[in-house]
């Protein structure tokens, strides 16, 4: 923005904004260069001074798998209708991983970053942003891992179905980068009042997993109860991530549409909360 004194070169203005819907998405755009800073810097931090770097991005979704498939598949004796129970478990782990990250990640950004948000602006939404890209990173190589062990038992003769709903996972993957994005930005921002929440949503994170079909399918749940699951917005991307490539279940219409339009709502809410917040957060963190 040009200054007022011809004689001043100035190219930008910053200034306060106060009202709840003072939003500049804009600007994001013009801080990309630092969100691909962030990015960088997060990856290199997870694994660095670490023997085995990222092959522990590995580990814990087949270890997670492998748990699960002695606990719930031999003992509990829960149906993964037909499935591998190792494929079954590990594309409902490899996608709730994903979104739960996000979340978790997103949802300390005000009290963990507050000493550099004191020091210097930059959109305080390129932390959120940059942990959600970081993850998915995390995701490729952990997705990866589940690609190896579906071609495997496709290859064994087990009945797995991969059909054309394949074409939709980036849409899953941006629905559940929204998803987590604003959740995690949604506590992070209610955090700076209540810590109380810190301590709690580890403890969600876990109730919030086993109210999504991760170790059982939605077809175990009776027909009158399934509209309950629906709620959770996760259900629908498991159960269709699933379907896309081991063809169990079905893919209803309707599930998506809840599950986007819960999506876009808690996204939204969350962005007009956190833009409102970061504006006074220094006060109360």
């Amino acid at each position: 923005m040009e200054a007022d004194n011809p004689d001043e070169n100035w190219t930008m203005e910053i200034h306060s904004h106060n009202g709840w819907f003072d939003i500049d998405l804009k600007e994001l755009w013009r801080y990309r260069d630092l969100i691909l800073l962030f990015v960088r810097r997060d990856f290199v931090a997870i694994y660095k001074q670490t023997i085995l770097g990222p092959i522990w991005f590995l580990l814990q979704p087949l270890f997670t798998t492998i748990v699960f498939t002695i606990v719930f598949g031999n003992i509990a004796k829960i149906s993964t209708d037909g499935l591998p129970q190792v494929l079954f478990y590990m594309s409902g782990i490899v996608a709730w991983t994903y979104f739960s990250s996000c979340m978790t990640q997103t949802s300390n950004t005000f009290i963990t970053n507050a000493p550099i948000f004191g020091k210097v602006y930059f959109p305080r939404m390129v932390v959120p942003i940059s942990v959600v890209i970081t993850n998915l990173l995390t995701f490729a190589i952990q997705f990866t891992l589940f690609l190896i062990f579906l071609i495997y038992y496709y290859l064994t003769g087990a009945p797995v179905h991969i059909n054309i709903w394949v074409l939709f996972i980036p849409l899953l993957l941006v629905q559940m980068a929204a998803l987590g994005l604003g959740m995690g930005i949604l506590i992070s921002s209610m955090t700076t009042k209540y810590r109380d929440l810190t301590f709690a949503l580890a403890f969600g994170v876990q109730l919030w997993m086993y109210a999504t079909p991760i170790v059982y399918p939605l077809s175990q749940i009776p027909a009158k109860w399934q509209w309950l699951f629906t709620l959770n917005p996760m259900t629908a991307i498991v159960e269709t991530f699933r379907y896309a490539f081991l063809g169990s279940g079905a893919i209803k219409p309707w599930m998506l549409g809840v599950s986007v339009g819960m999506t876009i709502l808690i996204l939204f809410i969350g962005i007009v909360l956190f833009s409102h917040i970061e504006k006074t957060f220094m006060d109360t963190v």
